[in-house]
């Protein structure tokens, strides 16, 4: 009994610290739910552990091909209604990235918004929240976007949240990034929330980046910085 006591004692107090550490981890979260919290805290574990384990962490490149559909000819509505036309980003690398805020990787939010202040001239990063995943975003546009800009700044475009997986209702751009008749070779679809595509200056898909391989890491770096 007294062993059962000792074991208890010891639980509570590590679930104290671990709470401790959760509010220390969301001092500066507006808005958050306690599950949002604890994944915010959890984030670099994730990322060790995926490291470890190789969860998560594919890439692909072809810096050859070229698309059979042009990436120019695109467009896609942005959270607040207006419409994006792609050939407005000539000349810019865009990095683009199917989003939800209830997920493991949502602290990603922050990196891309680091990547977005480091490479404002060269690359435009548009987020595409989706609900396919576990269901981790059933926020609307609206409560998407207050969450992206209170708890991580976000001022790169959100897109209206759709459906980025492969099937009937596929958001046209996702059909462009993972059919290879139209981008010219992948037909990788996001494993999760927070995949990766890489287009370059010249409108060609140069490189897909699994959810675990960070938006700050030296391979997507890299690869912006490539000419």
């Amino acid at each position: 009994m007294n062993k059962l006591k000792r074991y208890s004692l010891v639980l509570l107090l590590l679930l104290l610290a671990f709470a401790g550490y959760v509010e220390i981890a969301n001092r500066n979260s507006i808005k958050m739910t306690y599950r949002q919290k604890i994944l915010k805290a959890v984030y670099p574990a994730l990322m060790w552990w995926t490291k470890i384990t190789g969860k998560n962490t594919k890439t692909a490149t072809n810096e050859k091909a070229a698309p059979l559909v042009s990436f120019y000819n695109l467009k896609s509505t942005l959270n607040n209604g207006q419409e994006l036309n792609f050939s407005q980003l000539k000349g810019k690398k865009v990095l683009i990235v199917n989003t939800a805020s209830d997920c493991g990787y949502t602290n990603q939010y922050d990196d891309l918004q680091k990547l977005n202040e480091q490479y404002k001239d060269k690359l435009v990063i548009l987020g595409f929240p989706a609900n396919d995943f576990k269901e981790q975003e059933k926020g609307s546009d609206e409560e998407i976007a207050q969450f992206c800009k209170l708890n991580f700044g976000v001022t790169f475009p959100l897109m209206k949240k759709s459906i980025v997986i492969k099937n009937e209702q596929q958001n046209p751009i996702f059909q462009w990034l993972t059919d290879s008749t139209r981008n010219g070779w992948n037909q990788k679809a996001p494993s999760w929330n927070f995949s990766k595509y890489l287009i370059n200056e010249d409108g060609a898909l140069t490189n897909y980046f699994d959810p675990s391989v960070s938006p700050l890491s030296e391979e997507v770096k890299k690869s912006i910085e490539k000419n």
